[in-house]
């Protein structure tokens, strides 16, 4: 079963020895339609402004006005109404799947973590690529080439052991890190 949630951030436990965790916040969430495999249509709330094409949407599955925005997962209901949390009571892991934060254009000692070269007076090699081709054969630069460009801004999966969770006020403690900011919007898949 899928479940969206909101990263809150990270803390640890007060055990000795502490355990760092990453706080996630179910998302209030509504099934307006279920497929016969198990996929539903859901809506949550956003702070997306609303138009005509979401309206119809509310007015079709009979929706709050504060219920906007909406996404496909895989859910335990077979019919449509409020989500059923109960597969998380007895989970022990989750897989998180979560936008990574955006770092821009970066170079390849940042986005590969390359060494570099020496950092003396003379040298003109300090956070460069280095050589990237052969001189006569193939005599092209290959594919996959570790070179600068886009790093971060996308989509990450990680496997999560769950710590602790919070029924009442719908938050879960999951052991380690996960991507993304602060606030970010992402989906938990129960594992075992």
């Amino acid at each position: 079963m899928e479940f969206l949630v909101e990263k809150i951030g990270m803390s640890r436990t007060v055990d000795v020895p502490s355990v760092p965790v990453t706080l996630l916040k179910l998302k209030d969430v509504k099934v307006c339609e279920v497929s016969e495999d198990g996929t539903a249509i859901v809506a949550y709330q956003s702070g997306k402004k609303s138009n005509k094409a979401i309206e119809g949407q509310q007015k079709k599955y009979n929706l709050d006005k504060s219920f906007n925005k909406f996404k496909t997962i895989k859910v335990a209901n077979t019919e449509a109404g409020d989500i059923d949390t109960s597969s998380l009571e007895e989970a022990k892991e989750l897989k998180t799947t979560f936008t990574s934060k955006g770092r821009g254009y970066t170079g390849v000692m940042k986005r590969h973590n390359f060494g570099g070269g020496p950092k003396s007076h003379g040298s003109r090699f300090h956070r460069r690529v280095g050589s990237i081709g052969m001189a006569e054969f193939p005599g092209r630069v290959q594919p996959g080439q570790k070179m600068p460009g886009q790093y971060g801004n996308a989509t990450v999966t990680v496997k999560n052991t769950v710590v602790s969770y919070d029924g009442e006020n719908g938050v879960i403690a999951v052991k380690g890190s996960i991507p993304g900011a602060n606030g970010a919007m992402g989906v938990i898949k129960v594992v075992k």
